[in-house]
């Protein structure tokens, strides 16, 4: 199993960070402000962050539009969302969260995992260049966290 992770230090409350994610996935708009390669996201059942919705994203990822589908899975406000991609690339990506963890009053660490389910020389053996886009997905994620960071931190 691949799994990627980044994690970051944001000077804002778990409460601020969770409103700011769902500020920035709320609609087309919030959600390109987010990260430039971001283009398109459709709530197509249920609301934004609620267990059982379901998402419809399109991002750039490694000069590659991309387009997928995820359920939310599990929320728990302030601290976790799992979501998951459908099928059938939920084959090989089972899962995705993003966690926060509460370090002070005013401070919390952010980490977003995917994963991807097969091993590595597999995987690169069999998505000839993917290797490049497995090292641009870690580059997409880290950008995210540090905009999130940005976003939270100025936010009251």
């Amino acid at each position: 199993m691949i799994e990627l992770k980044d994690t970051i230090e944001i000077n804002a409350s778990a409460e601020n960070v969770f409103d700011c994610l769902l500020q920035l996935m709320k609609d087309r708009e919030s959600y390109q402000a987010w990260h430039p390669d971001h283009k398109e996201i459709k709530w197509i059942k249920g609301e934004p962050l609620e267990e059982g919705s379901v998402v419809t994203i399109e991002e750039f990822l490694q000069g590659v539009l991309t387009k997928l589908t995820f359920r939310f899975i599990k929320v728990i406000p302030n601290r976790l969302i799992i979501y998951r991609v459908l099928f059938p690339l939920s084959l090989i990506a089972p899962e995705n969260r993003f966690e926060i963890e509460p370090t002070g009053d005013n401070s919390c660490i952010f980490t977003a995992y995917g994963r991807i389910r097969m091993p590595m020389w597999l995987f690169i053996k069999s998505h000839k260049s993917h290797r490049g886009k497995l090292e641009g997905s870690k580059k997409h994620m880290k950008e995210e966290g540090e905009n999130l960071k940005k976003a939270a931190e100025k936010s009251p």
